[in-house]
């Protein structure tokens, strides 16, 4: 103060019994951030040049990293003359975000700054007094504060700031010098031990993705898979487990090493697709020459279909036009036939004509129930959620579907896909199919829609809500296996499915296992040095 390097401040109250979140080791004691700094200010708004000048340092620049000043905003050398001195950075001083969402509470120490470099008003200077700044740092920058600060950024609706009071009064374990420079020193020597098992674990996980990758790609190998159909066709046993099904061999590293390759969310991901990819091509499960083909399938139901509107029990349908093999994505197993929606059962929108959507009229005492695209989407192929019950008015604008109808959405949530578990009405951002009297239930055809997806997507027009409309849902050709041959898919991509879901809740499981192993290993390591005293 004298040197005029600070001023007279209030005095800081004393450390409340309740305020320090734990017990010290003997020797240490608590005290205020404002006590141990000879100054803590938030910089101030400067006038900003439009492109040559000198740098300032905003909350962008405070980075975990460091200081980062390619992002800083300048000013004229000449404006520098408003400031006084002590507002100069200096060697040692710790910048403190005080605003910014998922920018504040970062802090980092300044080491050899350029000259007369400042702070905008987004950032607080803490100086510190006798005091090792990085071991300050390192506390401030523990859950215990920033952890405080970021949770309580997180839980308001209101820009959370950092004040020049809330610094001040900030508590602070403080722990003899030297010990405050030993403590600074492990820190350092367990951070670099930190980064070199995360960069082994990065490596490793490269590694291994690019080893899951290749897998995943000879699983959908058209020559092996070629193969293997060819084999089946000369009397191989139909139902082979998924072992012999993907590739020759049931030396397979990839299947031999299943759950300890897919260690992520997304190899289980990726698994799906190709299983659900390869149900729908015909590679899943073998043909049998004995099985009614599908084009005969295909018969069957269009008489169903002019019966009932014999009956006046369906209107007639347009006609689609023919499905030329040269339009075919793929070539299709012998015995299959391409197909669409409106030639395997009954397909139409929802229905729901009043507006507002949302009448309480429509819904009070309501016992229909009524599913909405987000009940779709969430419903991971069995639609079991439900929105609203419409009351009688409400169904009367509407129209009820069965329980089985395949639900397949056209807006919002584009192409999701589940089955109806109940009775429901929906909205005309919703597609019904109900499949032909010959299909046990709908559940080929919506594990083909969670294939299609991406191609659905495709045809989505580019506006701020994506949409596609029946006109294309029509057009959608589908790979029709033979009925007795889909039955045998459906079993097996259950089955596939399911041991998906065990490699899921194995991962969670392995996850939550690591990390409590981890917990209990530095606990255990930690509990000597926590028991010494000084």
């Amino acid at each position: 103060m004298k040197q005029g390097q600070t001023k007279s401040e209030r005095p800081l109250s004393p450390i409340d019994e309740d305020e320090p979140p734990f017990q010290l080791s003997s020797g240490w004691s608590w005290t205020r951030l404002g006590s141990i700094a000879s100054y803590i200010q938030r910089g101030k708004s400067p006038s900003y040049a439009d492109s040559q000048g000198v740098p300032v340092v905003s909350q962008k620049c405070v980075k975990w990293t460091g200081l980062d000043l390619s992002v800083a905003r300048l000013i004229t050398p000449e404006s520098l003359d408003a400031y006084e001195s002590v507002r100069f950075l200096r060697t040692g001083d710790l910048l403190w975000n005080s605003t910014g969402t998922g920018t504040i509470g970062r802090i980092v120490i300044l080491r050899n700054p350029p000259p007369k470099l400042v702070c905008d008003s987004h950032v607080t200077v803490v100086r510190c007094l006798v005091v090792d700044p990085e071991y300050v740092r390192l506390w401030l920058r523990s859950d215990h504060v920033y952890g405080t600060i970021e949770v309580r950024a997180a839980g308001s609706t209101k820009q959370v700031e950092l004040t020049s009071q809330l610094a001040n009064n900030q508590v602070v374990p403080i722990p003899p010098l030297n010990e405050q420079h030993r403590i600074v020193s492990k820190v350092d020597e367990l951070m670099a031990l930190c980064d070199r098992l995360e960069a082994t674990q990065t490596e490793r996980e490269q590694r291994r993705d690019r080893l899951v990758t290749a897998s995943l790609r000879q699983l959908q190998d058209e020559e092996c898979l070629t193969r293997r159909r060819e084999g089946t066709k000369k009397g191989k046993e139909a139902n082979e487990d998924i072992l012999s099904i993907f590739v020759p061999s049931r030396e397979s590293v990839f299947l031999q090493n299943i759950p300890r390759l897919t260690t992520r969310p997304e190899h289980i991901k990726a698994l799906r697709q190709i299983i659900l990819n390869l149900a729908v091509r015909g590679y899943l499960v073998s043909q049998d020459a004995n099985d009614e083909p599908a084009s005969d399938l295909l018969k069957q139901i269009q008489a169903e279909k002019a019966q009932l509107v014999k009956k006046g029990k369906q209107q007639k349908e347009i006609t689609l036009p023919t499905v030329g093999l040269e339009q075919a994505p793929f070539a299709l197993p012998t015995g299959w036939s391409w197909a669409r929606f409106p030639e395997l059962g009954t397909f139409g929108r929802g229905k729901s004509k009043h507006r507002p959507r949302n009448d309480v009229s429509l819904y009070d005492g309501g016992t229909h129930l009524f599913i909405q695209t987000g009940d779709v989407a969430r419903s991971h192929g069995i639609i079991q959620t439900y929105t609203k019950k419409y009351n009688e008015k409400g169904l009367e604008q509407s129209m009820k579907w069965p329980a089985g109808t395949l639900c397949i959405t056209i807006a919002a949530n584009i192409a999701d896909s589940g089955i109806l578990s109940f009775d429901a009405c929906f909205p005309d951002s919703v597609v019904g199919f109900i499949p032909a009297s010959m299909f046990q239930n709908a559940r080929y055809f919506e594990y083909f829609v969670r294939t299609a997806k991406e191609n659905l997507l495709a045809f989505a027009p580019a506006t701020a809500q994506k949409n596609i409309n029946l006109e294309i849902l029509n057009a959608v050709r589908i790979p029709l296996p033979p009925l007795a041959e889909q039955h045998r898919i459906v079993a097996k991509v259950d089955e596939l499915m399911a041991l998906c879901d065990q490699l899921d809740a194995n991962l969670a499981t392995t996850q939550t296992d690591s990390r409590r192993l981890l917990e209990a290993v530095l606990r255990d390591a930690l509990a000597p040095a926590m028991g010494k005293t000084a």
